[in-house]
């Protein structure tokens, strides 16, 4: 039917001159890129695995339906039968025939607003009234206002808009409490955080008025994925509390880490679980790029986070590398509300984490699919209260701090939200609505016609927010809190949390097309030995790691500049080597670090996980050995040299293996040597680094956006598949293991013939390569051995730079130019 409707509208000219078969052959195209993109994002690699794996969840459809058609699939809280869902059916068919009300020459079904509002669409808890009533409440300071706001969004949730909207307020069950008795607004918004919305995604002027709002209430924002400018992270009132680390890792560096008072481990979001963000090269603006660490006006794509986290040990690596990189900083992670969130939770929390996001379906950028705007992710009820049940029946609800995120608008939604088990609560939209967003729905665009969701600079003039439309918000929402909490009878949102048997459902879920619904799963309470909040978070240790003692014997540089040079065994217990030493010296010497080689770590033997993780400039570490897995993971300026043992037994024609999986994953600058082969994702998501070895596995490159890979063997499969930016250069390299999508094959040219000698040399000085010295006694004859790869974009927009600085354009003017090109 599709098929046929396609050539029919092709042959009556609704297509614009497309032939039919063309036509055809481009919605198979489209249906087939959205089939792989689910494919890819759910990790599933063949269509035989897709075929009846049933990867999704069902909410509000009744078990005997399932059992029938969905055989397999459960829900906790039934929902639908087949005769509503007929009569639904029935329903549409008779409106596509039935004369328009309002024009009866038109005939058909409503116009639908699933993403913009609409006046006949559907239900939107952000319209116009809503819009209008926050953004002139916040700004006049009319607490009635506001009033009207939360009532009209309030009456809408209950209307079907959210299922929050079924639960009412059980008050009368415990005696109220004078107001003035109920903890101050001022303490309440404490309790708030704005949202991961990157710099990229939004504008200079909107991420740092949510930053200074925040700072100014004591509440937390948060980064998102995106980085932040130096000027920004240095200045405690226009930083943002929480840097995001994501797998992109854009902007992830010794110095971000270190400024943080939270860091928070993206392995999802609500709106797109498992899915990588992307944000379009017309978008990457000189500052966004040089915040990134990419290339202005090339494309960034955020891979899926299974680039450095594959299991629950893996995450538990991340999590003690980060706190390594600043101890003083909290570790959060970002879960999505879907099922089995709870057990996620659960080993997240043995993992060591100090707060568990969850992340509802609701909200997300307009720049997110609109697939999975609409059918990815499920309620933050649902997984917060799976959440909390979870980790009270495993005794682990006192060692965490729980947070919700998602949709959420008014007191009212707080309340619930902490009745179901959340101590913290984020909101990003509705801050944004405050600032003056009006849910165009354009910001992948860049069009945004409020200055939010857009880099233009014409457009950012448009501006109008201010951090104290934002505080003025946040009070408002405390001061509603307060007078809830106060009515069931609490004196703070820590006494209220986890009571979910003050909500009940039975009224609403006793008419309209709300029966059937069983949502009393979601309000038990487990007779559970173990808290209702987190009342005893554990004491993190990092006294007895190697790290303490090099701290210690690099005092001198530390304090005064001085060269030290320590030298000591390592072993593959002692993970995260140097990062933690690393976060003293850009604490005391600041983003630039030392001048390299002020601290010379010579080490023997094994080395744990994350050798150099986070590494900054001033701290070289040479290693005889090997290495496990994260080698340099986020290097930042500092140098990783590593040469097998003299001892080691090999054969003299075949490379070490020096070092495990993902190495150099996300480095922004330094260099790292190794003499020797790797496991998969060599280099993956660097994007300033110099990484050389003798040989990696599949995945190679993979994601790169800046910076050199030098490659003096074999690889696996994959090679530079998502690359943006950055060279690579392989000797001998087998073009069937590249990836083509988005790159061409070369020899390098002469330039790059005399940069390759100098990068060889510098790798035989430090590792002893034997490779290397015998390309350098060939030279330049070997290096016609070599195959560089370089991403078409990347070298379309170093042309555009060419020609610019040609014509006598100074570096500004060239990327000017270089962003009107790629727009027009």
């Amino acid at each position: 039917l599709a098929l046929e409707t396609v050539e029919d509208m092709a042959e009556s000219g609704l297509l614009g001159g497309v032939a039919p078969d063309v036509a055809i052959a481009n919605l198979v195209r489209a249906l087939s890129k959205g089939v792989l993109k689910v494919m890819s994002k759910m990790g599933i690699s063949t269509v035989g695995s897709y075929r009846c794996a049933q990867v999704f969840a069902c909410f509000g459809l009744d078990q005997a339906v399932l059992d029938e058609y969905f055989t397999g699939t459960v829900t906790s809280t039934g929902g639908t039968g087949l005769d509503r869902i007929a009569a639904d059916v029935s329903a549409r068919h008779a409106l596509a025939f039935t004369p328009n009300a309002t024009a009866l020459e038109h005939r058909g079904l409503e116009v639908g607003g699933q993403y913009q509002w609409r006046r006949e669409g559907e239900l939107h808890l952000f319209n116009p009234e809503t819009v209008y009533l926050l953004q002139h409440s916040t700004r006049s300071k009319q607490e009635s206002v506001f009033r009207r706001y939360t009532t009209a969004v309030d009456d809408a949730s209950r209307a079907g808009g959210t299922l929050r909207g079924l639960f009412e307020l059980r008050t009368g069950v415990r005696p109220a409490v004078p107001l003035e008795e109920v903890e101050p607004a001022a303490e309440i918004v404490k309790r708030f955080v704005t949202g991961a919305m990157s710099y990229g995604s939004i504008s200079a002027e909107a991420h740092e008025t949510l930053a200074v709002a925040m700072n100014n209430l004591g509440g937390k924002s948060n980064t998102g994925e995106g980085g932040e400018d130096v000027d920004r992270l240095l200045d405690p009132r226009r930083r943002s509390f929480i840097k995001q680390v994501a797998s992109g890792r854009f902007g992830v560096t010794s110095a971000y880490l270190v400024n943080a008072g939270e860091i928070q481990i993206k392995m999802a979001q609500g709106a797109k679980p498992g899915e990588g963000g992307q944000l379009p090269g017309h978008k990457v603006y000189p500052w966004i790029a040089a915040t990134r660490h990419a290339t202005p006006g090339v494309g960034l794509i955020s891979p899926p986070p299974h680039h450095d986290i594959y299991s629950i040990e893996d995450l538990k690596q991340l999590i003690f590398d980060l706190r390594n990189a600043n101890p003083a900083a909290r570790i959060s992670v970002k879960l999505v509300s879907e099922p089995g969130v709870g057990t996620v939770a659960a080993g997240v929390t043995k993992a060591h984490a100090d707060t568990v996001i969850v992340a509802g379906h609701d909200g997300g950028t307009g720049a997110a699919p609109l697939t999975s705007l609409k059918h990815a992710g499920q309620p933050w009820e649902l997984g917060l209260a799976e959440t909390q049940q979870t980790l009270r029946l495993n005794r682990l609800r006192d060692h965490v701090r729980v947070q919700v995120d998602g949709g959420l608008k008014t007191g009212r939604d707080v309340l619930i939200a902490a009745l179901l088990g959340a101590e913290e609560f984020g909101f990003a939209t509705a801050p944004l609505v405050v600032a003056g967003c009006v849910m165009m729905r354009v910001c992948h665009l860049d069009t945004c016609p409020v200055g939010i969701a857009t880099q233009n600079p014409v457009l950012r003039k448009r501006y109008s927010g201010t951090p104290e439309f934002v505080e003025t918000f946040f009070l408002f929402l405390a001061d509603q809190v307060r007078e809830l909490l106060a009515s069931l009878g609490f004196r703070s949102l820590d006494e209220a949390c986890g009571h979910a048997e003050l909500l009940d459902t039975s009224a609403a879920v006793a008419q309209g097309r709300h029966q059937g619904l069983d949502l009393a799963p979601l309000l038990q309470v487990p007779d559970a030995d173990d808290a209702l909040r987190c009342t005893a978070p554990p004491v993190r240790d990092l006294s007895q790691t190697l790290d303490a003692t090099l701290i210690q014997r690099a005092a001198a540089a530390l304090d005064s500049g001085t060269a030290v040079t320590v030298s000591t065994p390592v072993r593959n217990t002692d993970r995260a080597v140097g990062t933690m030493l690393g976060s003293q010296v850009t604490r005391r010497w600041g983003p630039d670090g030392l001048p390299a080689g002020t601290i010379r770590l010579e080490l023997t033997g094994t080395a744990g996980q994350s050798l150099g993780a986070f590494l900054p400039r001033g701290i070289d570490i040479r290693l005889t050995g090997d290495a496990n897995d994260y080698v340099a993971k986020g290097l930042s300026g500092g140098t990783v040299a590593i040469r097998p043992h003299p001892a080691a037994p090999s054969p003299a024609d075949v490379p070490h293996v020096i070092a495990g999986n993902t190495v150099g994953y996300g480095a922004t600058s330094g260099a790292l040597y190794l003499r020797g082969t790797v496991g998969e994702r060599f280099a993956v998501r660097n994007s300033g680094a110099l990484m050389v070895c003798a040989g990696a596995g599949d995945h190679a490159c993979e994601y790169m956006t800046g910076g050199h890979a030098v490659i003096l063997g074999p690889t696996g499969r994959n090679v530079a598949a998502g690359m943006s930016g950055g060279v690579a250069f392989l000797l001998d390299a087998d073009p069937a293991r590249i990836n083509p999508e988005l790159v061409d094959l070369t020899g390098p040219d002469p330039e790059e013939t005399a940069w390759l000698a100098t990068v060889l040399r510098d790798h035989a000085e430090l590792t002893g390569s034997p490779i290397a010295e015998a390309l350098l006694a060939d030279w330049p004859v070997a290096a016609g051995r070599f195959t560089r790869i370089m991403p078409r974009d990347y070298a379309r927009v170093l042309r555009l730079r060419e020609q610019a600085l040609a014509s006598g354009a100074d570096a500004d003017t060239a990327n000017t130019m270089i962003m009107e090109s790629l727009r027009g």
